[in-house]
């Protein structure tokens, strides 16, 4: 008699990968504000973290990657105004920002210039103005809702670029004629 076998093989594999490698970067900046009176004496100190505009990280990226957008060499610093509105918009851009109004109740003729140092090596790689202060020269009395960085001299200008714009932390800030405002800008990106 024959025994009749039956065999069956089965074979079975898999492919197990990594995920994906996903690089990213993370732009932060922060204002700082310094309020000194007519007598040189330190009447306040404020720090905001600050949204960068989708305009923006668009010249960030563009600068970095395209080679077609210009490089912008000079960047001012702006204040605005009182409000319980002052909301800064990621879609803001210097001629359409809803959410604030410039206040330009200080001497000096046009922004104060942001002069940057070079930006670190570092991770994060850290850019800011802390050696040369914006120095806003205030002649009234007026309340400061926030601050904002743009390429564009002109008080009250709405040319050029809109980086960044921020409220303060903890509310509206008063200033009076004889005050001075210094201003620190620093930005942060990080991998």
């Amino acid at each position: 008699m024959m025994d009749k076998a039956k065999t069956h093989d089965i074979v079975a594999s898999g492919l197990i990968a990594r995920p994906a490698s996903e690089d990213s970067a993370r732009a932060m900046g922060k204002f700082t504000f310094e309020c000194y009176d007519k007598d040189g004496n330190l009447k306040w100190t404020a720090e905001s973290k600050n949204l960068v505009v989708n305009v923006g990280l668009q010249y960030m990226a563009g600068t970095a990657l395209d080679g077609v957008t210009t490089r912008i060499t000079t960047w001012y610093i702006g204040l605005y105004g009182a409000g319980s509105s002052n909301n800064p918009a990621a879609s803001d851009t210097m001629s359409s920002h809803a959410g604030w109004t410039e206040n330009t109740t200080y001497s000096n003729a046009t922004r104060p210039t942001a002069t940057f140092a070079t930006a670190t090596t570092a991770n994060p790689s850290v850019v800011t103005n802390t050696a040369n202060k914006a120095s806003f020269s205030i002649n009234g009395t007026t309340t400061i809702g926030g601050a904002f960085l743009t390429s564009d001299s002109t008080k009250s200008g709405t040319t050029g670029t809109l980086f960044s714009a921020s409220d303060f932390t903890g509310g509206d800030r008063s200033v009076v004629n004889g005050d001075t405002l210094q201003v620190t800008y620093t930005f942060s990106l990080s991998a």
